[in-house]
């Protein structure tokens, strides 16, 4: 596999936010027919974007972060990742307009990088 047009889509969102206050704000049959129509959106754009899905990725748990004073348990927006083929950035980036991760769901952006090759690898 090239990463010459291999892209990483990590997608982000702060359970802080005001978009999951309101979120968790709704009636609950509300709020469940959403997530219901927000798991039909996503199946429906993982079948159109078949082709350009190189790993489906999935949802990412709870974080911690190694540095020098240790192990510690800590927070941050990244909720779940897609690798994807495109012949471009800006079109690797196409690929994830109005996505139901922020058009239904209340996770506030995907954002796309390049996967780059290892140097001397």
């Amino acid at each position: 596999m090239s990463t010459n047009d291999t892209f990483l889509a990590v997608f982000l969102g702060s359970k802080v936010s005001p978009k999951w206050a309101a979120w968790n704000a709704l009636p609950e049959a509300e709020r469940r027919a959403r997530e219901q129509r927000g798991i039909a959106a996503w199946k429906a754009w993982v079948e159109q974007h078949q082709a350009a899905i190189v790993a489906m990725g999935g949802p990412l748990g709870k974080t911690k972060k190694v540095d020098a004073s240790g192990i510690a348990d800590i927070s941050n927006e990244m909720g779940a990742f897609t690798v994807v083929r495109a012949g471009s950035h800006e079109a690797a980036t196409k690929l994830f307009d109005n996505h139901p991760h922020f058009a239904i769901f209340p996770g506030e952006r995907v954002e796309i990088m390049p996967i780059l090759p290892i140097p001397g690898g």
